[in-house]
């Protein structure tokens, strides 16, 4: 079993707390007919698994092993740390694009995103998620 190390998490729902009080009161919905990122998987196959969750906030991790993908989802503004790098193959609104993380790296949204990824690495690559709730 991985573990989560809290000087990670504890920045980085700090963060998210600081996200939420930016966010729209109304964030994305499932009226698009698309799953948010937690509960999108890969051929039937949950990637994503919630750590935390309280009134303000959800933190979840979503391993990817080589090969396996994420299904076109939608994220709200939302906080992201790498946890084992690798490339992704991603589709969204501006086409087709790789992205490559490394271990140790993050970055961070301000609105909804929607897009699909595929790991095209040769390695597993993960990732901790964390999201403010709308208000």
């Amino acid at each position: 079993m991985r573990t989560t190390n809290i000087k990670v998490l504890l920045p980085a729902m700090v963060l998210a707390s600081s996200l939420a009080l930016q966010a729209p009161t109304t964030l994305a919905n499932e009226a698009n007919g698309l799953p948010h990122a937690f509960e999108a998987g890969w051929q039937g196959q949950k990637t994503c698994e919630i750590l935390f969750e309280d009134d303000a906030v959800r933190v979840a991790r979503c391993i990817f092993p080589a090969g396996i993908g994420h299904e076109k989802h939608y994220h709200n503004p939302h906080f992201g740390y790498v946890l084992e790098g690798g490339t992704l193959r991603l589709n969204d609104s501006r086409g087709e694009s790789e992205v490559t993380t490394s271990t140790g790296g993050t970055w961070s949204t301000s609105k909804v995103t929607v897009h699909e990824a595929v790991n095209i690495s040769d390695t597993t690559t993960s990732y901790l998620v964390v999201e403010p709730k709308g208000r």
